[in-house]
């Protein structure tokens, strides 16, 4: 269930009346795509209002006279489906910067500067959006912002996308609380070895090399392996 502190408003208007629904706008915009997000996930109570702010329900006769629907679930995902949403203006700063963290962190797992080759931390980038004066959507992915971000702060930034190969070996009494830690990489190989030690083989985010590493070491008490099998 979406919570309340991060709820827009959602409002469907026809005729001259409206119907609203409190839910939770980046949820709101994957349901809209089509995504695999239930209705509980997105609404913060699976109801309609005339007023969302001030908590007056809509009747079923609007309902009824404005969708031509008589229950009340599958009214709130038409609106939900049809309607326009509405940001106030601090909730509209609010998404922008946590939308622009998260594409900031992104990039920085994923990108290296090649003059270094080492990744640039996450304040970097956040500074060179800045210095690139790069706009950010509230209402997009920050997936679909990437290309057009990176794009922008190549003006100011040396960067590059680089993915890596690489190999992990957990030695055997590492392996039941290693595996589960680990899956959440692009695992694209996996064999168990003769003495039960396990060797994976992974695609990554350059800038992800660093924390898989550490991430190996805690797990294994240093007795793991990390190499690189090619860029």
């Amino acid at each position: 269930m979406a919570t309340l502190d991060k709820a827009v408003i959602i409002r469907y208007e026809r005729g001259g009346k409206r119907l609203e629904v409190l839910a939770d706008p980046d949820l709101a915009m994957e349901f809209r795509k089509g995504k695999n997000v239930g209705i509980d996930e997105v609404l913060v109570t699976v109801e309609v209002f005339r007023d969302a702010r001030k908590g007056e329900r809509a009747s079923l006769k609007d309902i009824k006279e404005i969708l031509g629907l008589d229950d009340m679930e599958k009214a709130a995902v038409e609106v939900l489906r049809r309607g326009e949403l509405h940001l106030t203006t601090e909730q509209r700063r609010r998404m922008v910067e946590e939308k622009r963290l998260k594409i900031a962190t992104i990039i920085s797992q994923r990108a290296i500067n090649p003059q270094t080759n080492t990744p640039h931390p996450t304040e970097r980038i956040l500074r060179a959006m800045e210095e690139a004066k790069v706009s950010i959507d509230p209402l997009k992915s920050a997936e679909e912002q990437l290309d057009n971000v990176i794009k922008a702060i190549r003006k100011v930034l040396p960067i590059k996308i680089e993915t890596r190969k690489v190999e992990v070996v957990i030695p055997p009494q590492w392996v039941g609380k290693a595996y589960g830690k680990l899956k959440g990489f692009n695992v694209i190989r996996e064999e168990y070895g003769s003495d039960g030690s396990l060797r994976m083989v992974m695609e990554i985010p350059a800038g992800v090399m660093d924390d898989l590493i550490k991430k190996v070491a805690d797990i294994t008490k240093g007795e793991g392996d990390v190499r690189m099998v090619e860029k």
